[in-house]
């Protein structure tokens, strides 16, 4: 009976799964790490959105060991990121600990970083993933950015509004092949 269940339900759910999942996975086959950030301000309703995706990021044993910080601040912004446009916004993800021990918080994170990061550019703007200025955070802005006590940053999010018409295309790094990097067995 539980086969038969299951399997109707496949039946039926299988065509509207596809249909709804195909904007998810353009987004996803066709994101890139945006350069070409534009002055302009991201509404609080957007970034609420943006945040909102990162919260609902899985976790191990949901633990959601993350905490995010919104900077808007540009000074700042710009001492953390050189080459901040006004406007930008970056989301310092955060967990207990020294960032670099609990390979298990840092995956958490990491997804919770990737959610932010595409949600961003679902609503049209672009997105950049740093851990270049992580060391210079924790060991400068922590109080500046009111990191929770015990709390380190794992990874930052850039978040603005795009110049034009760029495309994944015309605007990402050269990928490596699918012959390169996957095996099937």
């Amino acid at each position: 009976m539980k086969k038969i269940f299951f399997l109707t339900m496949a039946f039926f759910l299988v065509p509207v799964f596809s249909q709804q999942n195909s904007a998810a996975a353009n987004l996803i086959l066709n994101h890139y790490a945006a350069r070409n950030f534009v002055e302009g301000a991201i509404p609080s309703s957007d970034l609420d959105t943006i945040i909102k995706a990162g919260i609902r990021a899985p976790s191990a044993g949901n633990r959601q060991p993350w905490h995010f910080t919104v900077v808007q601040n540009f000074d700042l912004v710009r001492q953390i990121v050189s080459g901040s446009v006004s406007g930008n916004v970056l989301i310092v993800v955060s967990a207990q600990g020294d960032g670099k021990t609990n390979g298990v918080q840092i995956l958490d994170c990491a997804l919770a970083v990737q959610s932010i990061y595409l949600a961003a550019q679902a609503l049209g703007y672009g997105s950049r993933i740093y851990t270049g200025p992580i060391d210079t955070v924790n060991s400068r802005f922590k109080t500046q950015l009111g990191l929770p006590s015990g709390h380190n940053a794992v990874a930052l999010v850039r978040i603005g509004k795009l110049q034009g018409q760029v495309d994944a295309v015309s605007a990402a790094s050269a990928r490596k092949s699918a012959q390169e990097m996957v095996t099937y067995k």
